[in-house]
């Protein structure tokens, strides 16, 4: 099995940890800009630390960063930002499984997105194993959607589409990102990249909040013994979706990485108790090949 399909199970497992915990911390200790903000602060001590100490451990210079890396970089953070905010605010809306859900429209908008911006194509084969995860994931999502139009339009299903977009901007900023350093070694074009995103994005939130959300810097430092943990698991999960950008199609990686949802079942009913429909089967199913054509076949 190729390299890029087990880091991006990775990814999934690293963010449905990450995901419980900032939907414990947003459900009464942090805001929804404390919770995010919470990810990249107590990411950015551990990231930075671990691309000092394997630069150092490879003996290799700091590689050089040219303009466009940094457009990348910062956009792509930027998106993940407001793609994270939206996500935590979607939790507040429906329930943890059908939150993730929303949000995994961002294959086909990465798909889009990575052929404008990066000229990534996707064959025939691929694009139809990932319309199949994505019919499987709109059929966990919601099984009265048909004739019921007021449930596709309301606030919920913005912010999740809002979130696939941010998402899907994001992957194609952080692939063309580490595209930009010039390195064999993929590991350390992800490390090196994630290091410089996850410190912007945790300065960049403390400024905002300093501003807008006076106190909830100090709630975020208060949640510590949780949200350490959030950021460990928030690290593992971006280092492991960085490094399989270095080496697959952005869209195919997020593709994968729809493994996700199901994870998220599996924590709806076994943390925090949530029903889940026999309906979801069938979506598991699709989902299911559609991941599985992607490992045989691209």
């Amino acid at each position: 099995m190729e390299a890029w399909i087990i880091l991006s199970v990775a990814a999934a497992a690293f963010q449905t940890l990450r995901f419980m915990l900032q939907k414990h911390l947003s459900m009464g200790a942090l805001s929804t800009g404390g919770a995010t903000f919470a990810r990249f602060a107590y990411s950015m001590p551990f990231v930075v630390t671990l691309a000092l100490g394997y630069l150092a451990y490879s003996g290799v210079a700091w590689p050089h960063l040219g303009g466009a890396f940094w457009i990348y970089a910062f956009s792509g953070g930027l998106a993940q930002i407001l793609a994270t905010w939206c996500v935590v605010a979607l939790f507040a809306q429906r329930n943890f499984a059908v939150g993730i859900t929303f949000k995994k429209t961002e294959v086909i908008q990465t798909a889009l997105i990575g052929l404008i911006v990066l000229g990534d194509r996707i064959s025939l084969t691929g694009l139809v194993a990932i319309v199949i995860g994505l019919v499987g994931v709109l059929i966990l999502s919601d099984n009265r959607i048909a004739g019921q139009g007021a449930r596709l339009f309301n606030r919920a299903a913005g912010l999740g589409l809002a979130s696939g977009a941010l998402f899907a901007i994001s992957a194609v900023g952080y692939r063309g990102a580490t595209l930009e350093i010039a390195s064999d070694d993929p590991f350390l074009r992800a490390v090196v990249s994630l290091a410089i995103v996850t410190t912007s994005q945790a300065f960049g939130m403390a400024a905002w909040l300093a501003w807008r959300e006076k106190g909830e810097i100090s709630r975020v430092i208060a949640a510590r013994r949780t949200a350490v943990w959030m950021g460990i698991t928030g690290m593992g999960g971006s280092l492991c979706w960085f490094t399989a950008f270095t080496l697959q199609n952005a869209a195919y990686v997020f593709a994968v990485g729809q493994i996700e949802v199901i994870f998220s079942l599996m924590a709806s009913v076994l943390f925090f108790r949530e029903r889940v429909a026999v309906r979801e089967l069938l979506g598991i199913g699709l989902l299911s090949a559609s991941i599985l054509g992607l490992v045989l076949l691209v």
